[in-house]
């Protein structure tokens, strides 16, 4: 399909599909907490499909490749341990991007750059390789739910140390009273909406 020749309709109905295939647990990890599945959405080679449809429409639409430098686009997709590998490596290649795995520390090999973030019991670390992005790359950050930010932020100084241009992060789901992208320094966009926005549209 020419990208070209689509508009917001198509992803509001990509994006509608998508929000009504989650499977909604109450107080789940902990009471007072209403939990979001995601998962259903893998289970489904069309609901599959769907999502990266949806976010190559989005990124295509506020990235798109220029013919003069800096050439615009994204040159690189990083995802985060351990939803973000869902679906990073396939929207890199629906891009033309390269995909780089933010992990936990000591899990990558060879010489890697190392950031730590606040957790909600102490500190944890988050790694890349040394050489996965090259100065002046075009980078977009994507991981399933933006909940403190803490990690985003944790994987987007990865990115600066290692000289890249952080373009955006990307989220399928946000926990918005939370607040987290008020910690990101760069764009941030959620693919559904929120619990409030999705019953109002009910």
């Amino acid at each position: 399909m020419d990208l070209n020749n689509v508009g917001p309709e198509e992803l509001h109905l990509l994006t509608t599909k998508l929000r009504a295939s989650l499977r909604q647990y109450p107080n789940f990890p902990q009471p007072g907490i209403l939990f979001e599945d995601i998962l259903p959405i893998f289970a489904s080679p069309s609901l599959h499909a769907t999502l990266l449809r949806a976010l190559e429409l989005h990124v295509q639409a506020t990235h798109p490749p220029t013919l003069t430098p800096p050439f615009a686009g994204v040159d690189v997709v990083v995802g985060l341990e351990a939803r973000g590998f869902l679906f990073g490596p396939s929207l890199a290649l629906k891009l033309g991007a390269a995909f780089v795995p933010v992990r936990k520390s000591g899990k990558l090999p060879g010489e890697c750059v190392k950031v730590g973030y606040e957790k909600e019991y102490g500190t944890d670390f988050f790694e890349m390789q040394k050489d996965a992005i090259k100065p002046g790359q075009r980078v977009l950050v994507v991981d399933d739910i933006i909940a403190t930010g803490g990690s985003a932020k944790a994987a987007g100084d990865l990115v600066k140390m290692l000289g890249g241009d952080l373009v955006e992060y990307v989220f399928i789901l946000e926990l918005d009273f939370l607040k987290g992208r008020e910690k990101l320094d760069a764009p941030v966009y959620t693919l559904l909406t929120g619990q409030e926005e999705a019953l109002k549209d009910e």
